[in-house]
């Protein structure tokens, strides 16, 4: 047996599984989805895919009650049809979408387990005559009775038409009326087992005349019953429920007090929704628009607080010290108390590492002024339309992000938190940072137009901070839009500060444990941050407590008594283990070759240790996954120590006969940026001269080929991070000296800074005993020359 299907021939097996279905009649060439769930019908399914080239057959049960059905109860004469797709369902039923082939008489059950396999004998159509007089009057005829019916019931849709319009086969023709009308299976079974086609079309055109007759007395019905004042009697008549709907919509437009661009709009798309049919897939993407249009709101402004003393309050009961980042909010308040809640001021940007309160800080700002808080994340957004919208045409459109924060925090006037605004990306379908650029804009956004809405829409009201890790990867334009607020990293001291007065408490109540009497030391909480973190922020501090909560909680649960416990540094290690971390990053004792470096990474400041060495060959080797940039700074300082070797008495000859190996541990961690210059020097020209480091002494700074030392960034991240590996002097750039003036006085009291211009004032410092080194040759004096002039 061989059939067409799409111009190829299918070849049918003379025994197939048999699906049997409830509620539907399946034609050749019919497309649709089944749902399968019966375990018969699945294994079914399976061994079609498996061996029978994905065909199938579909017969209509002749009761829909019935769950297993037995061959008498199921219809003699169906479709074969093939699996197109399949899909597994989450609660265990298979989802596939068939589309019909050939019809089929069944002529015996040859198996009934584990699932119906069935002989059949494909159905063959006799041939319609194209000069029958009859045929074309009642293609006509169907025709225009579908198209009647479609324009009264508004139970298909219009798109049918479309399909029919050149079909000219009779049975084609009847099939597929057949299969988009709402039929009883007896009624659609008639039609499927009706071969000749212009008998199938004649019974087309009785049905077409029924469903004509039942929809026009139904809706004479409904007029009779709206003149009379009453409701119609039809429950599931679409008239009363779409008009009821159209009037629901247009009170809800007229209460929204919309501006009056926006209200002509959204009468306009009503008017044309009206006119639609309700199944159509323009209706309900203009019942979409509608209501977007009607959640966000337009008008409805929060009442804000412009106290600032209570602003104050809040921000010091949220967020321990960070004076001057408090300081700098509290003056942009100020200005928006002053412009009645408008400022045309640079969006605020917090900027720093992970777990140093950046969100936090958007909502205490949030709850300051008594606003509402959205926090949009922009983590990964590479698409413009994420921003601006899509556009209506597009299958799945949505407004943009900001539109649907505007629709989640219900007000013209919310504290909206860009999260992430650095970990934006681009790709071929736009740049989200340029759009960006509307929205930030004070001068612009009073006008934004998302592509979803195409309305102007008013974003003046917003206030917008914004959070980012990494500045380098904001775009210029877009950074020149905000105001940086740098957010460093907290010492040893302010953690345990914090963890007493927020963290230790928080998450008692959230373990269940702080009915008990608990109480965590200064050593036990000194001793998770210095054992068991190593961040700038507090997130893994906050795991790590919440972790102790946890084991103790485990104690109460299993009966043991925790009531007045005092958690110190020995619990801590007994319920967590050995630490994690150890404080053997800094040298022990002075050594050649070996210099502690200070660095700023994500997560706060480090300590690197860059190790030298020299052996028999040629060249120089760098290690320990450095970046192009550290890499250019150990070049550099190569060559000016190569060039200048005389005056640091060092003999050329070891240059042309050694090669030097620069290492920095930790090899699998990258490293790179423009602050290691010095430290490569003096690395090299303590191995070079058989010189000493001091083991109490950090350095940061960058190297030129002339010796001088450049300014860089991250000052107090380093400071922090020589604090807690116990180094209390720290070589710095002399331009560098206004930094300064950013940290804390009580850590600046902690630690000597010593601020250089030039590599020779850096060796005098951290090389032990360099005076007696160059007063042993002829260069000193050249050297204190040279030293003077930088």
């Amino acid at each position: 047996m061989v059939s067409n299907l799409g111009g190829n021939q299918i070849k049918l097996k003379e025994k197939l599984p048999l699906l049997h279905i409830r509620d539907i009649v399946v034609y050749p060439f019919m497309i649709l989805p089944l749902f399968v769930g019966r375990e018969s019908s699945i294994k079914a399914v399976e061994d079609c895919v498996n061996n029978h080239d994905r065909l199938i057959v579909l017969a209509a049960q002749k009761e829909v009650s019935t769950e297993l059905p037995g061959p008498s109860e199921i219809h003699n004469v169906g479709t074969v049809a093939m699996i197109m797709r399949m899909r597994n369902l989450p609660d265990g039923r298979i989802k596939v979408l068939v589309q019909g082939v050939k019809k089929v008489r069944i002529l015996q059950y040859e198996e009934l387990q584990p699932f119906y396999l069935v002989k059949i004998d494909a159905l063959e159509e006799p041939v319609s005559e194209k000069e029958n007089p009859e045929l074309k009057p009642i293609i006509i005829k169907v025709k225009e009775k579908l198209e009647k019916l479609i324009h009264i019931s508004k139970s298909l849709s219009p798109d049918v038409l479309m399909i029919l319009e050149d079909i000219e086969d009779a049975g084609r023709l009847a099939d597929l009326i057949a299969s988009n009308l709402n039929l009883k299976v007896k009624d659609a079974q008639i039609i499927l087992e009706t071969l000749d086609p212009l008998q199938r079309l004649k019974y087309i055109d009785e049905v077409l005349t029924r469903e004509i007759s039942g929809f026009t007395s139904q809706k004479r019905m409904f007029e009779d019953f709206k003149d009379l004042g009453t409701k119609s009697p039809f429950g599931h008549g679409h008239v009363v429920e779409e008009e009821d709907e159209f009037e629901e919509i247009a009170k809800k437009i007229t209460a929204k007090n919309l501006p009056e661009n926006t209200f002509k709009e959204v009468t306009k798309q009503l008017g044309r929704l009206k006119k639609m049919h309700p199944e159509s897939s323009e209706s309900n993407i203009i019942r979409g628009y509608i209501d977007w249009v009607l959640d966000i709101p337009w008008s409805e402004k929060k009442e804000e607080n412009h106290d600032l003393v209570q602003a104050q309050n809040i921000l010091d009961e949220d967020h321990y010290e960070l004076h001057q980042i408090k300081d700098r909010i509290i003056e942009h308040l100020a200005v928006m108390k002053l412009k009645s809640g408008k400022t045309r001021g640079p969006i605020l940007c917090f900027s720093g590492p992970p777990g140093v309160g950046k969100t936090s800080l958007g909502k205490s700002i949030a709850k300051s002024l008594g606003r509402d808080f959205v926090r949009i994340s922009l983590g990964g957004v590479k698409d413009e339309s994420e921003i601006r919208g899509h556009r209506r045409t597009y299958v799945g459109a949505m407004p943009g992000k900001f539109i649907q924060a505007m629709k989640q925090a219900g007000s013209t006037n919310p504290v909206i938190l860009l999260d992430e605004i650095d970990k934006m990306g681009s790709d071929n379908k736009g740049d989200p940072s340029s759009a960006l650029l509307e929205v930030l804009d004070p001068e612009q956004n009073n006008t934004f137009k998302d592509h979803f809405l195409n309305l102007e829409y008013d974003l003046s009201d917003v206030m917008f901070i914004a959070t980012a890790n990494y500045l380098e990867n904001i775009s210029p334009p877009l950074r020149d839009r905000m105001e940086i607020i740098q957010l460093s990293g907290y010492s040893e001291e302010e953690k345990v500060e914090i963890s007493k007065k927020y963290m230790v408490q928080k998450q008692q109540g959230l373990n269940g444990i702080d009915e008990f009497n608990v109480d965590f030391t200064d050593q036990a909480i000194l001793k998770l941050v210095k054992g068991y973190t190593r961040e700038a922020g507090l997130r893994v501090l906050e795991q790590k407590i919440a972790a102790v909560c946890r084991k103790l909680a485990k104690k109460v649960a299993l009966g043991e008594s925790i009531d007045s416990m005092e958690v110190n540094s020995k619990v801590v290690e007994a319920l967590l283990g050995p630490t994690i971390f150890q404080q053997e990053d800094s040298t022990r004792f002075d050594e050649v070759g070996v210099a502690s470096g200070l660095a700023w990474t994500s997560v706060g400041g480090e300590i690197l240790q860059i190790e030298a060495s020299m052996m028999k060959g040629h060249g120089m080797t760098l290690t320990g996954k450095l970046g192009e940039v550290m890499k250019e700074s150990a070049q550099t300082a190569f060559g000016f120590i190569r060039s200048n070797a005389a005056l640091f008495q060092i003999n050329p000859e070891l240059f042309s006969k050694n090669e030097f190996h620069i290492h920095l541990p930790a090899g699998a961690v990258p490293k790179d940026g423009p602050s290691a210059g010095i430290t490569l020097a003096t690395t090299l020209v303590s191995l070079l001269t058989n010189t000493k480091i001091s083991k109490d002494i950090a350095m940061t700074g960058e190297i030129t080929l002339k010796g001088k030392v450049l300014p860089v960034g991250g000052i107090k991240e380093k400071c922090l991070a020589a604090m807690r590996h116990g180094i209390e002097t720290i070589i710095i750039p002399w331009k560098n000296q206004k930094d300064l003036l950013e940290i804390p006085k009580h850590y600046r009291d902690k630690v000597h800074f010593i601020p250089v211009k030039n590599i020779h004032e850096v060796l005098e410092v951290a090389l032990v005993d360099w005076d007696k080194h160059l007063k042993s040759s002829d260069t000193s004096e050249e050297f204190d020359k040279l030293r003077s002039a930088a």
